[in-house]
C-alpha cells in the first residue's frame, strides 16, 4: 500500500517514512541527535498516532515495489506542488534513484524535497542529479537551530525572524497559526535558503538552553 498524506500545514500533499528510523543523516559521529532533529516535531504529538505510524510503515515496503514509480507518476497527476518527507528521509540510494524517476516524468509539478542525507556519499550522488532538475528544490538541511548553514544548504533554523542571518529567508508560517497558506517559497528554486523559526515545546527548550549558555 502506497499512502500520500496531506497535513494540516501544508498546502500540498506529500510522502513520508518514520522519523529517526530512516533519517541517516539525523545523527552525529556518536550517534546522537544533531541539534535540529533533536526537537524533532515527527517524533512526538500526531505523528505517534497508531494509524499515522502505519502509513509510513506501508511507504517504506511499498517503495521497494516495481510498480511504485508508476504508481506515484500517476497520483501526481493532478497536482502541482508536492513536498517528499513530511517525517523521515531518504536512507537507500535506490530510493533516492526512484525519487529522481518521479521528478523527471512529473515536470509539471513543483517539488520541495528536504533532507539530510547528503551527507551519505553514495545518496548524495543521487541528490546531485535531482537537484539538477528544473522542476524540483533540493534542500540541504542545516544540523543548527541557531541559524547556521553552510553555502550549499538549502535551509536553516532560526531562533527568531530577527535573529535570521542575512540572506535567509524566514518561513511565514509561524505568523499563520504554523500553516503554509498561499506560500510556495519552499519549492521555489531561486530562493536559495529558507529560515524556519524555532517551535514546539522540545525545540524551545533546546533554543532556551542555548541562550543560557550564551550560544
Amino acid at each position: 500500500m502506497n499512502n500520500i498524506s496531506k497535513t494540516s500545514k501544508l498546502n500540498a500533499k506529500s510522502w513520508s517514512l518514520q522519523a529517526w528510523e530512516t533519517c541517516p543523516g539525523s545523527r552525529d559521529s556518536n550517534g546522537e541527535a544533531v541539534a535540529a532533529c533533536e526537537g524533532c516535531y515527527a517524533r512526538g504529538g500526531f505523528y505517534r498516532m497508531p494509524n499515522v505510524i502505519q502509513a509510513r510503515k506501508d511507504n517504506r515496503k511499498a517503495w521497494r515495489e516495481e510498480t511504485w514509480v508508476a504508481e506515484m507518476v500517476e497520483a501526481l497527476k493532478k497536482q502541482s506542488l508536492f513536498r517528499w518527507f513530511d517525517s523521515g528521509d531518504i536512507y537507500h540510494p535506490a530510493l533516492a534513484e526512484k525519487i529522481f524517476t518521479i521528478i523527471s516524468r512529473t515536470p509539471h509539478v513543483k517539488h520541495w524535497l528536504p533532507t539530510r542525507a547528503y551527507k551519505i556519499p553514495k545518496i548524495k550522488a543521487v541528490l546531485n542529479k535531482i537537484d539538477a532538475l528544473p522542476n524540483v528544490a533540493v534542500r540541504y538541511s542545516s544540523d543548527s537551530i541557531n541559524g547556521e548553514f553552510e553555502p550549499f544548504m538549502g535551509s536553516t533554523i532560526v531562533r527568531s525572524e530577527v535573529e535570521a542571518p542575512a540572506g535567509v529567508i524566514v518561513c511565514g508560517a509561524y505568523t499563520r497559526g504554523g500553516k503554509c497558506g498561499d506560500c510556495s517559497e519552499c519549492y521555489n528554486k531561486s530562493v536559495k535558503v529558507i529560515g524556519y523559526v524555532a517551535h514546539g515545546h522540545k525545540m524551545n527548550r533546546l533554543v532556551q538552553i542555548d541562550r543560557k549558555r550564551g550560544v
